[in-house]
């Protein structure tokens, strides 16, 4: 039986804020906006090319706005997604190749940190031919629970 990863809230103190970042700059896609009530507001963004999506709003977590850590996205090019954060306004850490990849590092305004990683080309064909794991392009959800070292 699969179990997929589907909804990652993000804790954010702005709502409106928050989307302008991740819509306006980043690239995510509005899938939802739904005011419930006057304390409930459930936002759902969307990476392109992601199965995942991140949840934020109103009344739906009691996380403080900025917690998060390590919440990373795949890209197929890492240069192309350096150069598109940068261009947005974005603050972007330098290009940082590890083994396990190449990356760089963004916040969003609350201070929630992201990591946006290309994958080796060993990995890629790992999982290519292990069949259990979508390709780069396809990727759902991946949490990093520590963080690599900027």
């Amino acid at each position: 039986m699969d179990w997929k990863l589907e909804l990652v809230p993000v804790p954010v103190s702005d709502v409106d804020r928050a989307i302008a970042f991740y819509v306006g700059k980043v690239g995510f896609h509005l899938d939802h906006d739904h005011t419930v009530s006057d304390e409930i507001r459930f936002v759902q963004l969307t990476p392109p090319g992601s199965a995942c999506s991140i949840a934020m709003g109103k009344g739906l977590v009691d996380s403080p706005p900025g917690s998060i850590r390590g919440l990373q996205l795949v890209v197929p090019d890492i240069d192309e997604a350096h150069r598109h954060l940068a261009a947005q306004g974005i603050v972007v850490s330098d290009i940082k190749d590890f083994p396990w990849g190449r990356f760089v590092f963004f916040e969003d305004p609350d201070g929630n940190t992201w990591s946006v990683q290309q994958l080796p080309p060993s990995q890629l064909r790992r999982r290519a031919t292990a069949g259990s794991r979508p390709d780069a392009d396809s990727a759902g959800c991946t949490l990093q629970l520590e963080r690599i070292p900027a």
